[in-house]
C-alpha cells in the first residue's frame, strides 16, 4: 500500500478550529482595549522605528517601576499575514511579572523571501537590546517560533546581543521548512531548496541559548512532530533544551495563554 501526505491539510491550522476566521479581528478588538487600559498604567510607545522598511517597527509596553528586563515576542502568520496591532494584548502577561515587552512587526511575503524576514528580526532584536537594559527573553508563535528559533542558531546574531538573552521559547514553530516546498503555501513564499534547507533549524548549530519548545497538544500532528523534531535535532548539542505538550490547547489558545499572568506559558517565560 502506498500513500502520500497532504501537506497543506497538515499546515492548515485555521482549518483545524472551529470559526477560527474571526480570530484575527478578536485579538485586534483585545489589544485595542488592553492598549488604551495600559495607557493609564505604564509607559507604551509605539511604531518605533529598527529599519529602513515600512514594516520595520516595533512596540513597546513597559511597566511603571523598573522592568526585570525585556520580552520580545515574534508573532506568526505563515510570514505572509498579522502585524504587532494583532498581538498587543500578549503582553500582559509578562508585564504583571515586571517585565517591559516589546512586540515587532517584519516585511511579509511575497514582498521579503523568509531569508529575509530573519534578517529583520535580527535587526529588530539587535536595536531592542542595545537600547534597553537588562536580560532579555524571546518568544516567538508559528512563523515566530520559526524566527526566535533562527536567533538560537549560531552566527545569526553578534556575540555581544546573543549574550544579553537568557532564554528562548519556540511556541508551535516551524523548524524543518523543506515541507513547505509541497504547499501551496509556497505560491507566496517562494521557497526554493537551498532557502528551506539554510532556514531550517534543525539542520543548523544552535548557539548556546536556553531553548524551551511548547505546542498545544491539541495542535495539527505537524506541529507536533515539528516541536519534537528541534528538541531532538538540538538535544545533544545544547545544554538546555525543553519540550512541552501543553494540554487541551490547539495552535490558537496556546498562544492565548501569554495574556494570562497566571498561566504555564507566562511562569516559562517570566520566572527565574
Amino acid at each position: 500500500m502506498s500513500w502520500t501526505i497532504d501537506w497543506d491539510d497538515a499546515f492548515d491550522n485555521m482549518g483545524g478550529v472551529e470559526n477560527a476566521h474571526l480570530l484575527p479581528q478578536k485579538w485586534e478588538d483585545w489589544s485595542t482595549a488592553f492598549k488604551a487600559r495600559w495607557r493609564d498604567i505604564g509607559t507604551t510607545e509605539l511604531d518605533c522605528s529598527y529599519g529602513a522598511n515600512e514594516r520595520h517597527k516595533y512596540d513597546l509596553f513597559a511597566p511603571a517601576k523598573n522592568a526585570k528586563g525585556t520580552v520580545i515576542f515574534i508573532h506568526g502568520g505563515y510570514w505572509v499575514r498579522t502585524a504587532k496591532e494583532n498581538w498587543s494584548f500578549l503582553a500582559q502577561g509578562a508585564l504583571a511579572h515586571g517585565w517591559s515587552v516589546a512586540i515587532p512587526s517584519y516585511p511579509l511575503a511575497p514582498g521579503a523571501r523568509i531569508s529575509e524576514i530573519t534578517a529583520s528580526i535580527v535587526e529588530a532584536v539587535t536595536m531592542i537590546v542595545d537600547r534597553l537594559g537588562g536580560p532579555v527573553r524571546l518568544v516567538g508563535h508559528s512563523a515566530g517560533g520559526h524566527l526566535v528559533s533562527r536567533m538560537a542558531c549560531r552566527d545569526v546574531l553578534d556575540e555581544r546581543v546573543a549574550n544579553r538573552i537568557e532564554r528562548i521559547i519556540t511556541l508551535s514553530g516551524l523548524h524543518d521548512l523543506r515541507p513547505l516546498l509541497l504547499t501551496k503555501m509556497n505560491d507566496a513564499l517562494e521557497l526554493d531548496l537551498a532557502e528551506a534547507t539554510a532556514e531550517s533549524c534543525i539542520l543548523q548549530e544552535p548557539a548556546g541559548i536556553p531553548v524551551t519548545c511548547w505546542v498545544g497538544a491539541s495542535e495539527r500532528a505537524e506541529f507536533l512532530r515539528q516541536n519534537r523534531l528541534l528538541e531532538e535535532a538540538w538535544a545533544p548539542k545544547l545544554d538546555q533544551i525543553d519540550s512541552f505538550y501543553d494540554p487541551t490547547h490547539n495552535h490558537f489558545t496556546v498562544v492565548e495563554q501569554l495574556s494570562d499572568p497566571k498561566s504555564a506559558l507566562t511562569r516559562e517565560l517570566a520566572q527565574p
